[in-house]
């Protein structure tokens, strides 16, 4: 298993609408619990649970907002995509220490406006399409929970590297190219 790291944001681009996926659960979530969620097999970002009041927005403590649609999300050693979570079946989310899989009883898809994130760890990039929102919040290294539309060039925020090459979820090996 690859394991959680900091990283270095080396770019962070607004690249329009599309549409974005709302990890409801049936459960509370921490302030640290999230999901890992990337645009490819390369790595994943951690994005953590709304439950924090925003500009305008209340906390709502069951929910995480995945970003768009086509990433991954990370599920133990295999990956999913966001498209395909369905209400009731189970996603895995982390807090740091642990991780626990928790039912979903919603998934909500809705045109938002969209950011791109990258960042590396000085070998492998990595990058994941969030939104554009305040209440999306990533874990930063220095100052922990984080606003993502704060988030500049430079800072180091929490997110797994990982290899390409995946069949269904399940790491395959081949010679492939994401970007």
């Amino acid at each position: 298993m690859d394991y959680e790291k900091y990283m270095k944001v080396t770019k962070i681009e607004e690249i329009g609408e599309g549409m974005r996926v709302c990890l409801d659960f049936v459960d509370i979530l921490k302030p640290s619990d999230g999901v890992f969620v990337g645009n490819t097999g390369h790595g994943y970002i951690k994005v953590l649970a709304e439950n924090r009041e925003s500009e305008g927005y209340p906390a709502r403590p069951f929910r995480i907002n995945a970003g768009a649609l086509h990433q991954y999300v990370r599920q133990g050693e295999q990956t999913k995509y966001l498209h395909e979570c369905q209400a009731g079946e189970e996603v895995s989310v982390t807090d740091g220490e642990k991780e626990r899989m928790i039912a979903l009883g919603r998934v909500k898809i809705e045109k938002r406006p969209l950011l791109r994130v990258e960042c590396t760890d000085g070998e492998k990039l990595i990058s994941a399409t969030l939104q554009k929102s305040a209440s999306v919040y990533v874990s930063e290294k220095e100052k922990g929970e984080y606003p993502l539309l704060e988030l500049k060039t430079g800072q180091e925020i929490l997110a797994i590297a990982d290899e390409p090459g995946r069949h269904l979820g399940t790491k395959v090996d081949e010679e492939i190219i994401e970007k």
